[in-house]
């Protein structure tokens, strides 16, 4: 675990200084960590992501009905699901350096968890449920709305990216393809590196811990840059 100066750090970051600093460590607990220990000392975040889950739900939620009054149940649903996405969570995780934060076992930490969607993403979470738990749901909320619904195009942009690159070039008579170009690092920890190209138009590289990530990354970097030429990369039915 960090020093106690790295978690007064966080709170600072976040803007949330816990009335009970252990709440915060047990948000940042992973379970390899507390079934290394057996001590019973230790507690895993998962009860905490159980109840940051529901208090994300009901203010990403509340936002897009306020924010949006003429859009209908499947759009809000949708661009909902954009929001609170694995992907979306991790990246506002990492904004904010919460992995590095995390405490791991030592064979998750030697497997690459650090940098794992999927644990990044709980972590965030149980930070959520953490500060609803230890300051009530204001707090809970104006955490989310500062971390997580303070971009919200951008980030449907990114759930969305191969979807609305394939409606573009669709619509220009075209075909976006995807390549591997090489895998790099451990077997157990490997970063997957993708082009999406047209011949002509562009080809950008984007990299990920699975293939399907980095193929996701390569399309948000190639929607990145057909808005950069001017041309439109909105969102269907947005």
């Amino acid at each position: 675990m960090k020093h106690r100066i790295d978690l007064d750090n966080f709170q600072k970051s976040i803007g949330y200084e816990f009335n009970d600093i252990s709440i915060l460590k047990n948000a940042l607990t992973h379970s390899s960590y507390a079934n290394e220990k057996m001590t019973g000392k230790f507690k895993d975040n998962e009860r905490l992501e159980f109840l940051g889950d529901a208090v994300l739900e009901v203010t990403s939620s509340d936002n897009i009905y306020r924010n949006n009054p003429k859009m209908n149940e499947g759009k809000m649903t949708r661009l909902r699901a954009s929001i609170v996405c694995e992907p979306t969570l991790a990246m506002c995780a990492k904004d904010i350096n919460l992995d590095k934060y995390i405490m791991l076992g030592k064979g998750e930490e030697m497997t690459g968890g650090r940098s794992r969607d999927s644990i990044i993403s709980d972590a965030f979470e149980a930070v959520i449920g953490a500060i609803y738990l230890d300051g009530g749901f204001a707090n809970a909320k104006e955490f989310v709305n500062r971390f997580v619904l303070n971009d919200i195009e951008n980030k449907q942009l990114f759930f969305d990216s191969k979807t609305i690159l394939q409606e573009i070039v669709q619509a220009k008579g075209m075909e976006a393809r995807y390549e591997l170009i090489e895998e790099t690092g451990p077997e157990h920890d490997k970063t997957f590196h993708v082009h999406v190209f047209i011949e002509g138009k562009f080809d950008v590289k984007g990299q990920g811990h699975t293939k399907k990530a980095a193929e996701q990354k390569a399309a948000y970097n190639a929607l990145l840059y057909l808005k950069e030429q001017g041309i439109s990369i909105n969102p269907k039915g947005n």
